[in-house]
């Protein structure tokens, strides 16, 4: 069962997409910011990151810029999850180290195959 690390705060959006990726066979944990997402890498190793950008107390561009910059997780892939659809949002999010970058709300069939290419 892969393990997924989801870094969002807002519940509305935590409650859906943890419910529905838990139903495909994921075992997925919540940090509700950047700075827990960072500990919660390092800590559990999970196999691949959903990271959204705007969050409190670190923001998801932080959060990845020092996983990936850390040699215990800079291999866990990261998908950040954005509601911002702007292409500078997007190189910006790759600039900071994601692996791959997707839009809110989820489409989950898109985001699946997204998950697929790095497990």
């Amino acid at each position: 069962m892969p393990k997924i690390l989801y870094v969002e705060d807002n519940e509305d959006n935590i409650y859906m997409l943890q419910r529905r990726l838990t139903k495909k066979g994921f075992e997925v944990l919540i940090a509700e910011n950047g700075k827990i997402g960072v500990e919660l890498s390092l800590a559990e190793k999970p196999d691949l990151i959903l990271m959204d950008l705007s969050l409190p107390i670190m923001d998801g561009w932080e959060a990845t810029r020092l996983i990936k910059t850390d040699a215990r997780t800079q291999s866990i892939p990261i998908i950040v999850l954005s509601a911002n659809a702007m292409e500078e949002h997007k190189q910006s999010a790759l600039a900071a180290g994601a692996d791959d970058y997707d839009t809110k709300p989820v489409d989950l069939k898109r985001l699946l195959d997204k998950m697929n290419r790095f497990l």
